[in-house]
């Protein structure tokens, strides 16, 4: 009879003797064991993989559906087209979407913004609705006629930078409480590049039509200002009576960087309004200047508007002169470079033709620099001169070949001595103006700092043109001067002396529109305000470019300023005005 297996015969197999008595089954055990482990350990971490994809998918559809809301929201009666475009563009603009993978940078574009956050709050707590803030007064002063210069001033850096709550009140006071019907004479450049400037940028950034409506507003209240035997503008108005005039000081001349300087804004204006009138006023003036423009395109800085023809020998990049030079770049890049503006090209390169002869170098260091020029070379060189590097990096970005490296080149040197102008400074911080003394290269003459943008103006330029992140490191170098030396707990002032640090009590206005600005820039990517498609006008506004197909607006359809098509190159630079540097004349002389 058969024996019967017991019931336990299975359960031997797992018994660890029964392996151990035979050693190729232990092995095959073994090897079994491992298969096993590693099968179920793959399988797990596939699973947790997977779980993670899910994961970072179910995120990105909540963002997806999250921007789908706001572009509802933006989409109102627009087209869908429209809308996305729009969300698009503004989360471009305002530097949402920035692919730089530097953390350097970035913390260094965060700070700025800081900056701005704590001037702006200032400003608001101390000064709300005034022209600039006293920061250690505490208090407000209205030096333009109260039309809230620091608030127009910063609109375009306030969306550029993404403080868009700050942007919607600051654009809620220009609609309620801005009006141009006061009894004041107003500078025609200053309150042209302020606040024509500043609300034709608003305008192109967000595309709210109460911008360009308090733009033409004052543009019709500044016009009577050309009613000049020559067309060239007077350099006051009374924004009341229309009454122009020139200052006794100048002996009734008008001013170069003055006349020369409302021609991206008028251009701009006429475009988006289709009204040729503004355009018509500010080209006259340089056909004007044409007939009188010399061999080496250096115009002087007093120009009489009864016979529009200089009235002084005096030839300066600095104060007075400045922005006339930038802007016969700028007009030639705002009409993208057509034939119709060709006449603006031609006039500056001309002008540098000129500015290369009035270049000297310091002893001992060689530092290149802009000498002023009446019967001979003057050896000294405004800090308002320093916007002379990014005016030439940007007209090498636009030169043929053959000009482009000299330009460039010449931006490079130039920039370096502008840099040093800080450098050397006591506070890091740099004065007025410099006097170049043989064997002592630059000596401060004017000392004082009023928070000037055209160094890193420069310095932004320069790193777009060339990538040299040399250029950054200079930025920031300027940045914590104007950290440690200006800022206060009521705002950022600027310096009495650049060699002790006794502070002023003023926050310029163009502190906000265009110092901060620029550093801003400076650590951005170059698609933030790419420069394809903006230039900015002399105080940091930036204009979008429009296409001018004849000299006149023949050709241009309503809106064309918002059609991608018609936007091709452009560039920017914002110089100092000559009239901050007049406030201050008579303190010159004492100096």
């Amino acid at each position: 009879m058969a024996r019967q297996r017991s019931s336990g015969g299975c359960l031997r197999y797992l018994h660890p003797s029964y392996y151990l008595k035979r050693p190729i089954r232990l092995a095959f055990a073994v090897i079994l064991f491992v298969l096993c482990t590693l099968a179920i350990w793959d399988r797990q971490t596939l699973i947790q993989e997977h779980e993670k994809e899910i994961l970072e998918l179910t995120n990105s559809n909540d963002e997806l559906l999250q921007k789908l809301e706001d572009i509802k929201k933006l989409l109102g009666e627009k087209g869908v087209d429209a809308g996305v475009l729009e969300f698009s563009h503004h989360r471009r603009m305002q530097g949402t979407e920035f692919n730089d993978k530097d953390a350097v940078t970035r913390e260094r574009r965060d700070k700025v913004k800081a900056a701005m956050v704590h001037a702006w709050s200032s400003y608001e707590k101390y000064a709300w609705g005034m022209d600039e803030l006293l920061p250690q007064s505490r208090r407000g002063s209205n030096e333009f006629g109260g039309l809230g210069a620091t608030i127009v001033d910063s609109l375009d850096t306030l969306y550029i930078m993404g403080l868009d709550a700050e942007f919607q009140k600051a654009k809620q006071w220009v609609a309620a409480n801005m009006t141009f019907d006061k009894y004041y004479d107003a500078s025609v450049f200053e309150t042209t590049i302020r606040v024509l400037g500043g609300l034709l940028s608003a305008y192109d950034l967000s595309q709210d039509s109460m911008f360009l409506n308090k733009a033409k507003d004052l543009a019709d209240r500044l016009l009577p200002a050309w009613n000049t035997p020559t067309g060239i503008p007077f350099t006051t108005i009374n924004l009341q009576t229309g009454h122009a005039h020139n200052s006794g000081w100048t002996g009734g001349s008008s001013v170069l960087a003055d006349l020369g300087t409302e021609q991206v804004e008028l251009i701009g204006l006429s475009q988006r309004t289709r009204n040729p009138l503004y355009m018509e006023k500010a080209e006259n003036v340089i056909k004007k200047l044409k007939e009188v423009f010399p061999a080496d395109g250096l115009l002087p800085m007093f120009i009489s508007p009864h016979s529009g023809k200089p009235t002084t020998s005096k030839v300066t990049f600095g104060a007075m002169g400045d922005s006339f030079f930038e802007y016969l770049l700028k007009v030639w890049i705002l009409g993208n470079k057509t034939e119709a503006v060709n006449l603006y090209w031609e006039m500056w390169q001309q002008s540098m033709e000129g500015l290369q002869t009035l270049t000297k170098k310091s002893s001992p260091s060689g530092f290149l620099y802009i000498a002023e020029r009446s019967s001979s070379l003057i050896d000294k060189m405004d800090e308002l001169a320093c916007f002379a590097p990014g005016m030439l990096a940007l007209g090498s970005m636009n030169a043929p070949s053959e000009k482009a490296p000299v330009y460039l080149n010449l931006a490079k040197e130039l920039v370096k001595t502008c840099y040093n102008f800080y450098a050397r400074s006591p506070t890091k911080l740099a004065g007025e103006n410099y006097l170049f003394r043989q064997g002592q290269d630059m000596v401060v003459g004017t000392s004082w700092n009023i928070q000037r943008p055209e160094t890193v103006e420069s310095l932004m330029y320069l790193w777009r043109a060339t990538g040299d992140n040399i250029y950054r490191d200079w930025g920031w170098n300027i940045f914590q001067a104007f950290e440690k030396q200006g800022r206060i707990d009521s705002g950022y002032v600027g310096l009495r002396d650049v060699n002790t640090g006794v502070k002023d009590d003023k926050m310029q206005s163009f502190f906000l529109a265009e110092t901060l600005k620029y550093l801003y820039l400076l650590f951005s990517p170059s698609d933030l305000i790419p420069l394809n498609e903006w230039v900015f006008n002399t105080e940091a506004h930036p204009i979008r470019i429009i296409s001018r197909p004849g000299p006149g607006l023949e050709g241009l359809k309503d809106n064309d300023h918002v059609n991608k098509d018609q936007v091709i190159p452009s560039h920017f630079r914002g110089t100092g005005s000559w009239l901050r540097n007049v406030k201050h004349s008579s303190l010159d002389h004492l100096h």
